[in-house]
């Protein structure tokens, strides 16, 4: 059966009357839904938002956003400030060199032959590995593909490919889930602009090998494909944002006694060290990071952290949330264009700064335009003209707004008077390169996006629609209160 006609709690039919006939009926007209009768309006059951794969929910909620540690390279570019993060769902590991080369090989076997440069572009750079003093030449014909290296941490990765894969991502789950539900069937030989697209299927654009379309109450049609209000298909994966990023790093939803948080966290672990204190692994290092110059895992036969470079993606102990390495290993990318003073600037809820609002490109008539030569719906930034009357936002680049080009005396000229420009993305958390100073989930950093380094990966997040615990687990609470 497939979920959009799964049985449902009853709290979600708050807003619905049974008519005695059986179908829900709305409380505002009166008129039944769900029926062929009257014109057939559809509403579909629904219970919560399924978890995507890799993913693990993190409920939303209030805290100290910026640094929980001393300011000794005295930038003073994480101010605290309290904030408000929703609930949103995130990878409980990096994104490994197995996850990686998945991707690779799809590209390949889809564009490989009349658009190899699709797959050229994706691939990582394992020449960041090479150094002018040290011997890293085995990690740059290996590190990547050789089978010892699977579940390590990808590198070499810039932000622009990042974001490139979190949206390969997105098609391919919403994909396996459609033929899942037996709406779609499995396409091995899709080739070109013949592979799914979750924008092009929701405008009608991608047909695919279609198993069962989903019956239509409209006394029009028969059956249609899937919408977005069938509560189907999942939201776009993407990387997160810093503040979400820091928030679950922090997970201190393991240190509050209802809304009080009993113990303000340095690190994603309780306490200001960096060993574990249990009996059965005391002394041992709670990530992987550089202990000090020359030691990056400690002596022979007690090798402290066990890693001299990166470590597999599932190590050491996660944090409240269940996250692996949220300190240490790698750095990982954010969405966020990196500003100094972003904590003055950015909202107090969901703050982020590097919005472009885009909109789908649509002939004379505001159709849909045809997908490009890779099968993807094209998008083109908001004009002003469009936005006219607007009091939420007028242009549609809102990386500079309130610093940067909306001031004539504030301009970052890259190279010239500045590092930053609007290309500089945030990173955050230490890596297997840097002191444990860095594993402190407010300190941020920049780099270039369509720079990569040997020290920095990335995993994805996703928006989480509806309730921000899910309604089985608040009832849980509030039975336990």
């Amino acid at each position: 059966m497939r979920k959009s006609f799964a049985y449902l709690p009853l709290l979600l039919f708050s807003v619905l009357i049974a008519a005695s006939c059986g179908k829900p009926k709305s409380n505002v007209t009166g008129w039944n839904y769900n029926d062929e009768k009257n014109g057939g309006f559809e509403v579909v059951p629904y219970s919560e938002q399924e978890t995507g794969p890799g993913l693990i929910l993190i409920e939303g909620g209030t805290f100290t956003m910026g640094r929980t540690e001393q300011e000794i390279t005295i930038d003073w570019d994480n101010i605290p400030r309290r904030v408000t993060v929703a609930s949103f769902y995130m990878d409980e590991s990096e994104i490994a060199n197995v996850h990686y080369l998945e991707y690779l090989y799809w590209l390949d076997r889809v564009f490989g032959i009349d658009y190899p440069e699709v797959y050229r572009k994706a691939l990582p750079d394992t020449l960041v590995w090479r150094s002018k003093l040290a011997y890293n030449e085995p990690y740059v014909e290996l590190y990547l593909r050789h089978p010892a290296y699977q579940q390590y941490p990808v590198v070499g990765v810039n932000w622009l490919q990042a974001n490139d894969y979190a949206a390969w991502r997105t098609d391919r789950v919403n994909e396996a889930i459609l033929i899942r539900e037996g709406i779609l069937r499995v396409n091995p030989a899709q080739v070109n602009e013949d592979n799914f697209n979750t924008d092009a299927y929701l405008v009608g654009q991608y047909e695919g090998l279609v198993k069962s379309d989903l019956h239509d109450f409209n006394p029009n049609r028969d059956t249609r494909k899937v919408r977005m209000e069938d509560g189907i298909l999942l939201p776009r994966y993407r990387l997160p944002t810093e503040a979400e990023w820091e928030y679950a790093s922090l997970a201190q939803i393991g240190n509050t006694i209802y809304e009080r948080v009993t113990e303000r966290k340095q690190y994603p672990w309780n306490g200001h060290i960096v060993r574990d204190d249990s009996d059965k692994h005391k002394g041992e290092m709670l990530g992987n990071f550089k202990r000090g110059r020359g030691d990056n895992m400690g002596t022979a036969g007690f090798l402290n952290d066990n890693a001299d470079i990166p470590a597999p993606v599932i190590s050491y102990l996660p944090n409240d949330y269940g996250l692996y390495n949220m300190a240490g290993n790698v750095s990982e990318w954010v969405k966020d264009v990196y500003r100094p003073l972003s904590a003055e600037d950015k909202d107090d809820f969901n703050p982020y700064r590097g919005n472009v609002f885009k909109t789908q490109l649509t002939d004379e008539e505001g159709m849909i335009q045809e997908k490009d030569s890779l099968g993807r719906i094209i998008y083109r930034d908001v004009t002003e003209q469009e936005n006219q009357g607007r009091r939420n936002y007028r242009k549609a680049d809102n990386r500079n707004f309130l610093d940067g080009d909306e001031s004539e005396y504030i301009v970052y000229r890259y190279g010239v008077a500045s590092m930053l420009d609007d290309h500089a993305r945030v990173y955050k958390g230490g890596s297997w390169k840097d002191r444990a100073y860095w594993m402190s989930p407010g300190s941020r950093r920049f780099l270039d996006e369509r720079h990569a380094t040997d020290y920095i990966g990335f995993r994805c997040a996703m928006a989480r629609v509806g309730s921000p615990v899910g309604f089985q687990q608040k009832k849980q609470k509030n039975k336990k209160k």
